[in-house]
């Protein structure tokens, strides 16, 4: 494995993953190898890191990077070029584009991995310079039904409260966010509170996720009824006496009209629980913990915002909040956790096409202040094309030219097949990553630019509670990578723009940044961070983590908005929306039965480019999986592990069963992250619907109607290999990278012939090892090459329970005559007991482990934690290791 050369004096910077923000001490091993540690003083996570984090340093290599300039020579081919050539290249091509069809035939498409300083040279070249407004960015799939929710509330993009507020609530009411996974290190401090104040813990979502496992009420709603529950909530609200009406008398307009549309959505508690799917009981529960408790945060995720109805669910959620007076206080308010690590930063720069930097609008007076502060040729004067319009567009022709920056919209976005297709047809793509190949590059790139990767990058990055934290180089940057910023900069001077993006260095970006949000401010805007606009060089590389707004240069406190009014609309005064009645867009019929919805895992992230690297996190999860409820599993016909077909009016993909009691009837969910990279048919995004929310432009992730059909198999099994071993065709593979080298872990609807499959994964020169017994179908071989072990395939009958067991085994690269008896056993050589699946991925516990020391007396979480240290670090695993207490119990009962 190549790797950098680290810095030996360890650095604080920022986790890339989600928005948390965790603080990160990487560091330099005695072996020369990156060290990854939490940061016990940056204020996000107090010294914590959930598994992605911790495994960072697993992630660094240089295998598969882009480490030079490409172009897509005549042939088809990729072929290094100096930087000379290809941004030359790249400014032609957009000079063409403008010259031809006007600015609007260009467009960015960012990602919430760039920084901030990143996302604002990005901004101001096409909303200042170029002209058009067609910059949007992979946010748009994550968090802009908050921002619209938020904009249409406050009149600005304001999350009011910060993570003290989760430690000093007593009720935490999660709507469709699965934390104890996808935000791991604050779901922490949820139970903390939960566990040492007797705070209640509310999880309302369609699934029931790990987060369910520790809620004090579960409220498994149906699919898209939100706004209903948060309806109802409010009309009991007001029924209670509940509301706070001097808050509203003061600081808020339309009550009223909310109430009466909420009356008109649900106008009692049973009509509530009819048109949620809940029982009357949990929902007067619900409501009568919401009504009593003055200290409570309603936090919203995903299952919010990825909806065509997303801004009305925000907004139902604001409602009861404004309602009773529940904002900007300690322990109280709505929270939007955020999915990305600067999905917030790229919002205060103006990241998404309907919003200008420093978050402001489109207004006439707003474009005009900006045009005058960059001193702008050529200002976009109205909203761009949002993302699935975007690709509508380039889909239409009327989009000739793209850059796309740190995202993989090819697999990511909805329709993802056609998404590809579109791209294809651009007379320009260009892309800027870290990564050779991804199912974006595939499409049919043009040039590929080489971009500083997380420990190279240099910037700064705003987290779920606005926290503004350095990310900081502790890697030099290796081959011809360069900052986004700076790749940005040097095609906007070609372009003839050279004066405004004349940066001599980032913190030079940063302060044009900070000094845009005071520029005629005076108090009339929330994101506000003057303070910062004078730093020196030395002072934004000590910047410490700190929240906006930060006015001047002593304004460091902790910040709360909207407890006392002052809401950024035109009169002072929060909106309360009267929200439309909810509907699906694609509902389920005869030919499709199921509604698909779709999320993450807990130990892969995005697209799997950075945690695809670290063997650790592909122990816990090695494959795609479809969960699905047992009786709908029955009545299809389908059992545990089987391979099915699923398909939609938009594409197909095959993955794996996971039978889930946890999925309500009719409903199965699919994970985000495996590409054409990675997997032979799990591309999710291609099943996804494009239906968008009308005013976010958020699509709808988590409601797509959906078919399954039984998928035969001859044959299952797994290879691996020290070099990346070849996906043949016919197979359903998905690829693992494992300690020591790759995995292919794979279904067959043929039988394969086993000598034949390993000598051609294993080369010529090795002797090979076999097991054979035809008449089960089983076959195993393990080739080497000298003492070395090279590669192992196992097939038939063992082979999926064997893999944890063979991957230990490979990693160890040479075998004595014990071990290689074992390997083809499948068995631990040291008598060690199989640890089956992983469990905790911290500390590599398997299922078998945590199964051990429950029937050795472990009658708790607990206590499984200390006999065996699983749940002890991050805490994602502890619901898994309490289903397995639960499911213990339900055997000894029986």
């Amino acid at each position: 494995m190549t790797v950098h050369e680290p810095q030996p004096k360890p650095v604080a910077t920022t986790c890339p993953y989600c928005g948390v923000g965790c603080g990160v001490i990487a560091g330099a091993g005695g072996d020369g190898r990156v060290t990854i540690a939490g940061d016990p003083g940056h204020p996000a996570n107090r010294g914590k890191l959930c598994v992605k984090g911790s495994t960072l340093g697993e992630t660094l290599s240089l295998d598969d990077r882009l480490l030079h300039p490409m172009m897509r020579a005549r042939s088809g081919a990729l072929e290094r070029v100096s930087w000379e050539t290809a941004l030359d290249a790249v400014a032609e091509g957009f000079r063409r584009a403008i010259d031809t069809a006007g600015p609007d035939a260009t467009a960015f498409y960012l990602s919430g991995q760039l920084l901030t300083e990143d996302y604002y040279a990005a901004n101001k070249l096409m909303k200042g310079f170029v002209g058009t407004a067609n910059v949007d960015t992979n946010s748009r799939l994550c968090m802009a039904s908050s921002v619209a929710g938020h904009r249409r509330a406050f009149g600005s993009d304001t999350v009011p409260g910060a993570y003290e507020d989760l430690d000093e609530a007593d009720l935490l009411v999660l709507v469709g966010s699965n934390a104890a996974w996808c935000h791991p290190i604050l779901w922490q401090r949820m139970v903390a509170a939960q566990r040492e104040r007797g705070a209640r813990i509310v999880v309302i979502d369609p699934r029931r996720t790990a987060t369910a496992a520790d809620a004090d009420l579960v409220l498994q709603i149906q699919p898209g009824a939100d706004t209903t529950l948060f309806a109802g909530l409010l009309v009991h609200l007001a029924e209670a006496g509940a509301c706070d009406s001097l808050y509203l008398a003061a600081h808020t307009t339309g009550f009223d009209e909310a109430l009466v549309r909420a009356r008109e959505i649900a106008p009692t508690l049973a009509a509530t629980a009819a048109a949620t799917g809940l029982t009357p009981g949990d929902v007067a529960t619900f409501f009568a913990w919401f009504t009593e408790t003055a200290r409570t945060v309603t936090l919203y995720s995903q299952g919010v915002n990825q909806s065509a109805q997303g801004t009305d669910k925000v907004s139902a959620i604001l409602n009861c909040h404004l309602a009773t007076g529940r904002i900007g206080r300690q322990g109280m308010g709505p929270f939007s956790l955020t999915g990305q690590p600067n999905a917030m930063g790229g919002r205060e720069v103006g990241g998404l096409a309907n919003m200008l930097a420093a978050h402001m609008g489109f207004s006439g007076t707003e474009v005009d202040r900006v045009r005058r502060f960059w001193g702008a040729p050529r200002m976009a004067e109205r909203e761009g094309l949002k993302a699935v319009q975007m690709f509508d567009a380039v889909a239409a022709g009327t989009i000739r030219a793209m850059w796309v920056m740190g995202t993989n919209p090819a697999a990511s976005m909805p329709r993802a097949d056609a998404v590809r297709a579109a791209l294809g047809g651009l007379d320009l793509l260009v892309v800027s990553d870290n990564v050779l190949s991804n199912d974006t590059i595939q499409s049919g790139a043009h040039i590929l630019l080489p971009a500083a990767a997380w420990g190279e990058k240099d910037g700064t990055v705003t987290n779920s509670e606005r926290r503004i934290s350095r990310q900081r180089p502790f890697l030099p940057l290796p081959g011809e990578a360069r900052p986004d910023w700076w790749i940005i900069a040097e095609v906007a001077k070609r372009l003839g723009f050279a004066e405004g993006f004349a940066w001599p260095n980032v913190a030079s970006v940063f302060r044009e940044h900070a000094a845009l949000s005071s520029f005629e401010n005076r108090g009339t805007r929330d994101f506000d961070i003057g303070g910062l606009a004078c730093l020196s060089e030395a002072q934004y590389e000590d910047l410490a983590p700190v929240q906006w707004p930060v006015r001047n240069h002593t304004d460091r406190g902790l910040k709360r908005f909207f407890a006392a009014g002052g809401f950024y609309t035109a009169d002072g005064r929060a909106r309360l929306v009267a929200v439309a009645p909810p509907a699906l867009k694609d509902l389920p019929d005869a030919n499709r039965p199921f509604l698909l919805n779709t999320g993450r895992t807990r130990d892969q992230w995005h697209t799997m480019t950075r945690t695809g690297k670290a063997p650790t996190l592909g122990r816990h999860a090695p494959e795609p999986t479809l969960a699905i409820h047992p009786e709908d599993a029955a009545a299809a016909g389908l059992a545990d592990g089987a391979m099915a077909r699923v398909a939609t009016a938009h594409g197909t993909a095959v993955l794996r069963l996971a039978i889930d009691p946890g999925q309500r009837r009719g409903e199965i969910f699919a994970p985000i992250h495996w590409t054409g990279e990675t997997t032979a048919a799990a591309r999710v995004g291609a099943l996804v619907q494009a239906a968008t929310d009308p005013f976010s432009g958020q699509p709808e992730l988590k409601a797509t109607a959906a078919s399954l059909a039984p998928v035969p198999v001859a044959t299952e099994g797994f290879v691996l290999a020290r070099s990346r071993p070849a996906a043949e065709a016919g197979l359903l593979w998905t690829r693992v990278t494992v300690e020591g080298g790759e995995a292919l872990l794979f279904a067959a609807p043929e039988a394969i012939d086993g000598p034949a499959f390993i000598r051609r994964l294993a080369g010529d020169g090795v002797t090979v090892t076999e097991v054979s017994d035809p008449a089960r179908g089983l076959y195993r071989a393990a080739a080497f090459r000298g003492d070395a072990l090279e590669a192992v395939c196992f097939l038939g009958p063992g082979a999926r329970i064997a893999y944890p067991v063979v991957a230990g085994l490979f990693a160890r690269d040479r075998l004595d005559a014990t071990s290689r008896k074992a390997l083809l056993a499948g068995r631990s050589p040291d008598g060690l007991p199989d640890p089956g699946p992983t469990v905790c991925a911290c500390f590599s516990v398997g299922l078998n482990a945590v199964k051990e020391a429950i029937a050795a007396g472990a009658g708790d979480v607990d206590a499984v934690g200390k006999a065996t240290r699983a749940g002890t670090n991050c805490g994602s695993c502890r619901s898994e290791i309490r289903r397995v207490l639960v499911e213990g119990a339900r055997l000894v009962s029986a």
